[in-house]
């Protein structure tokens, strides 16, 4: 019998889930998958995955995505040197800013980027009814119809700005990152997904973890943290929203 690359750790605990998440509109479920395929995943995303890059510098201007092959070559250095004094002139004014790198899923799955790839296989468990009702059970939301995602890179100077996710008329509902980041994750290296409050205040942080779903709704102001030049790993996530269009 074929073995799944995406299984549900069957000891999750649901409904204390459900209550942190009822009361803080946020949760963390760790081992939220058995240690083999987590372990499995982390290896494609690690050392199987083409990974581009996405950026964005300003909230008046589009997302910005670059694939592996446009990154390589001559031109590669002047792109990133662009893209880092872009992210950073709108990030030191205070702007809407990101750049991290970025393997688009749900674009590479519609259009056959590598077809039958183990992205691909990816988009559909997540997808799953398995994988639905868990996300069901945890958040109350019984409307859930699906999710997308996106393979991300949080590598030494890349970062995402204060945002909310307002995209509500867009399905979404609860944000998720379901991280496979190295075990020994230093707090210095950055990376956390911390929650602000209206003065900017940070009221909760959680420490990129191996292994670990991370879901909230929203809208919710967040961001993720630098992740330094110190830095000796990087930050592999399964990132998207749960929708119910």
């Amino acid at each position: 019998m074929a073995r799944s690359l995406f299984e549900l750790n069957p000891q999750v605990d649901r409904t204390a889930a459900a209550r942190r998440f009822a009361h803080d509109r946020r949760v963390q479920v760790r081992d939220v998958l058995t240690q083999e395929t987590a372990r499995e995943i982390r290896e494609i995303l690690m050392r199987g995955t083409p990974w581009g890059v996405g950026w964005q510098a300003g909230l008046e201007a589009e997302p910005q995505h670059a694939r592996a092959e446009q990154l390589q070559g001559a031109s590669a250095q002047a792109l990133g040197r662009e893209i880092a004094e872009a992210t950073h002139k709108s990030a030191a004014h205070g702007d809407y800013a990101f750049r991290y790198a970025r393997y688009p899923m749900v674009q590479a799955y519609m259009e056959k980027w590598a077809e039958g790839s183990p992205h691909d296989l990816l988009i559909e468990y997540l997808n799953t009814p398995e994988t639905l009702d868990l996300v069901r059970d945890v958040t109350g939301m019984a409307d859930l119809k699906k999710a997308d995602a996106q393979a991300t890179l949080f590598a030494p100077g890349h970062f995402l700005g204060r945002h909310i996710d307002s995209h509500v008329e867009e399905g979404w509902k609860v944000a998720y990152v379901l991280n496979f980041a190295p075990d020994d994750w230093h707090p210095d290296w950055g990376g956390y997904l911390n929650f602000l409050d209206e003065d900017g205040d940070i009221v909760a942080g959680y420490r990129p973890r191996f292994n670990c779903l991370n879901m909230f709704a929203v809208p919710q102001a967040h961001l993720v943290s630098f992740v330094p030049p110190f830095a000796p790993t990087a930050r592999f996530a399964i990132t998207g929203w749960f929708r119910n269009q």
